[in-house]
């Protein structure tokens, strides 16, 4: 069966990349054949620098995963900018994005998708990001959340979005920066709201 994972983020450089590099290898090792999508990377100056990373190392996890760049990023932008304003504006298929993850699953049985931002990262001036998610309808999301001062604002915020639109998600704590502050001005609160909590390494 044909398995669908999205990871987001609260915002932008929180470690959504370096946390699909984490799935893919641990989904690998669990014998699945794996595959990875970006559909929208910004910022991009000749190559997508986190999606070939990312497409180079599903190939070597799963051999059977043949396709190009273009496949598994269809939408390359040099603005680093939401995919909106780094289009100039101007819509962004979701039926290319939707017809190129059916591509894409023809070639793995597990297919890692990595968000650009965070949830409320427009990608049309009236489809966000959470949109996506929910139209996509994976098995599961997976929320990456940083360490740092003033995060519990943002992973709650997130959360409650995640909830409100029935979205299935897990949420992980990527210990990036900070984390002797984190242990004594956030974990305490986590520990004290949460039932579990999850940590990305």
């Amino acid at each position: 069966m044909k398995e669908i994972y999205f990871i987001t983020a609260t915002n932008t450089s929180i470690g959504k990349t370096h946390a699909c590099e984490l799935f893919l290898n641990k989904f690998a090792k669990a014998g699945r054949k794996v595959g990875y999508f970006k559909p929208i990377e910004t910022g991009v100056k000749t190559t997508p620098d986190d999606g070939t990373k990312l497409m180079r190392i599903a190939k070597n996890l799963n051999p059977e995963f043949d396709v190009n760049i273009n496949d598994v990023v269809p939408f390359q932008f040099s603005l680093p900018a939401s995919p909106f304003v780094a289009n100039g504006g101007k819509d962004i298929s979701i039926s290319t994005i939707k017809s190129k993850l059916k591509y894409l699953l023809n070639f793995c049985d597990l297919l890692i998708v990595e968000g650009a931002g965070g949830l409320m990262v427009p990608i049309n001036k009236d489809y966000f990001m959470i949109d996506l998610i929910q139209e996509l309808n994976p098995n599961e999301t997976f929320l990456i959340v940083p360490s740092h001062l003033g995060s519990i604002n943002d992973t709650l915020l997130s959360i409650n979005a995640l909830k409100s639109r029935n979205i299935n998600h897990t949420w992980y704590i990527n210990l990036y920066k900070d984390e002797e502050d984190f242990r004594t001005a956030t974990l305490p609160f986590y520990k004290a709201y949460f039932d579990r909590l999850h940590f990305l390494n």
